[in-house]
Parts: structure tokens; C-alpha cells; sequence
């Protein structure tokens, strides 16, 4: 983003980074190598000092960011700003102002817990990789350029983390909508595995297409989208297939109650074709 007219200086936060007063954005932040050292309140900032720059339009946005940025070290803004623009440019869509707060704050907290030696666990990995591939490649990219920048190692459990930013960023979805939507599969998965009592292979293609199946079936319920109900093959899986039957119908009980929102009958169908083909029962379906 580049400067528009003149800005003047309206707080210091560091030697780098000034919060910045702009004709069209009202606030704004501005980052460069020195750009405010030895300004005060009111002073002009030339064009030519400004390396980065972005608007909080958000109120409230704007206090938390001015609240987060003193506890962040200057590098870690800057490489943040740097982390911004690459998830800007490889998922090519304009992403929630949201993130410049979000992602900093859990990646700073995730530094903290690195250098005390607290491990970072992830326990929904393999399903946000499965759930929003591009957005983990994207994740995947900003880990490698952390470890290389602040020679860091982060656990391969943080690109799941940062994947569930990217995705809100981009959906203009709150992070804690998606991490129970998250949570909502893996306690499905759970289910799964105690009715069939073993566990499920991971890198099945079956697996892969329940996990997507699922995340479009929360999907249609919280959008009370409709889909049509195949009678005759119900009447047969549940004569035919029982455990798969019931086990989907406990798995939709679970996400009426999760969701607080009715799902549709057929979609018991659609879930016992899937637990099918996942136990191994038939390939035919």
C-alpha cells in the first residue's frame, strides 16, 4: 500500500514503527529502517522513509494492535509485515486487517513457549492439512521463512496453526469458528474409531474424502442447506450395514448438538457410503 498525501507523526511506538495520522485511512502504521527516531507528535513523515505501510479501519482493531505492539520485539514486526505480504501474494485475495493482530500474537506467544521449552502440540494437524491444503502450502512457506529469519525451529504442529489464521484471514471467518468447526470433526473422527473400534488410517483416500465430506456437511447445517434423500437406498444400508448406519446417525446427533442447528435426514446416507468405504466393507458404493 502506498502513502496517500501527506502523513503526520501521531505516536511513536519504536524507532521503526509510528502509528501515523492519513487523509484517507484516518490511522494508519507505518514501518521503516529509523523512521522514528527523533520525530514528535505532529511531524511530517517523507514518502521516501515509509518501507511498509497498512490501515487498521477497524476502532477496535486499532487499540489492539497499538496494545500489542509494544510487548513485540522490532524485528519480529517487521518480519511479520514480511509474513503478511507473503500470504497476501500466495493466496492471492485480500485478507481480513485482522490478521496483522491475530497471527502476531500467536506467533510471538508461540516464540515464548519455544525458548522456555514448552512443546507445542497440535492435536487437529492432519485434518486442517486435509481441510485447506492451499492454506497449509501457504503456512508451510511462513515457518520456513521464521526458522530462517529468527533461526528458530518451530514443530511442524505451528503450520496447522498458522494454516487456521490464513483461513480465517481469508474467509473473514473469526479463528474461533474455525477451530471448533475443528474440533467438532476430530470429536466425529473419535466416534468413528470407538464404534468400529480401530483406528483409522490417516492417509486412507477414504479418510481424505470423510474429512471433506464431514466439513461440507457442517457446512450445509449451519447454512440449513437441503439435499435430497435417496429412500431406497437408505432402506438397504441399514438393513445391510447397521454399525455404519447407526454410527452415522450418532455422528449427526453430535453435530446437532455441537452446532445447536437441525442437520438433514439424508445425510446419514451420504456418512454410511463413507464409514463404508472407510471400514473396508465394500468398494462398490
Amino acid at each position: 500500500m502506498t502513502t496517500h498525501k501527506q502523513v503526520k507523526v501521531k505516536k511513536i511506538l519504536n524507532n521503526n514503527v509510528i502509528i501515523a495520522e492519513h487523509e484517507k485511512f484516518s490511522e494508519v502504521v507505518l514501518i521503516g529502517n529509523g523512521i522514528g527516531f527523533a520525530k514528535k507528535k505532529g511531524d511530517p513523515i517523507p514518502q521516501s522513509t515509509v518501507e511498509k505501510m497498512f490501515a487498521l479501519t477497524n476502532a477496535k482493531q486499532q487499540e489492539q494492535y497499538k496494545k500489542l505492539l509494544p510487548f513485540i520485539d522490532e524485528k519480529m514486526i517487521e518480519v511479520m509485515n514480511d509474513i503478511i505480504d507473503l500470504i497476501s501474494s500466495k493466496m492471492s485475495v485480500s485478507l481480513s486487517e485482522h490478521i496483522h493482530i491475530s497471527l502476531t500474537d500467536h506467533i510471538s506467544f508461540a516464540i515464548k513457549r519455544l525458548q522456555q521449552g514448552m512443546g507445542i502440540k497440535n492435536p487437529f494437524l492432519q485434518e486442517t492439512k486435509l481441510l485447506y491444503p492451499k492454506e497449509y502450502e501457504v503456512a508451510s512457506d511462513v515457518i520456513t521463512l521464521l526458522n530462517n529469519t529468527l533461526e528458530i525451529t518451530f514443530p511442524e504442529g505451528e503450520i496447522g496453526f498458522i494454516a487456521l489464521h490464513i483461513h480465517s484471514a481469508v474467509t473473514n471467518k473469526p479463528l474461533s469458528e474455525i477451530n471448533q468447526h475443528s474440533e467438532l470433526i476430530s470429536r466425529l473422527i473419535q466416534i468413528v474409531e470407538k464404534e468400529f473400534k480401530f483406528k483409522v488410517d490417516r492417509n486412507s483416500i477414504h479418510y481424505v474424502r470423510l474429512i471433506r465430506h464431514l466439513y461440507y456437511t457442517v457446512d450445509r447445517a449451519k447454512n440449513a442447506e437441503q439435499v435430497n434423500e435417496p429412500d431406497k437406498l437408505k432402506i438397504l444400508l441399514k438393513n445391510e450395514y447397521p454399525l455404519c448406519y447407526n454410527t452415522a446417525w450418532k455422528m449427526v446427533k453430535v453435530m446437532e448438538q455441537f452446532l445447536k442447528k437441525p442437520v438433514f435426514e439424508a445425510e446419514v446416507v451420504y456418512l454410511t457410503m463413507h464409514l463404508l468405504r472407510l471400514s473396508n466393507k465394500t468398494s462398490s458404493l
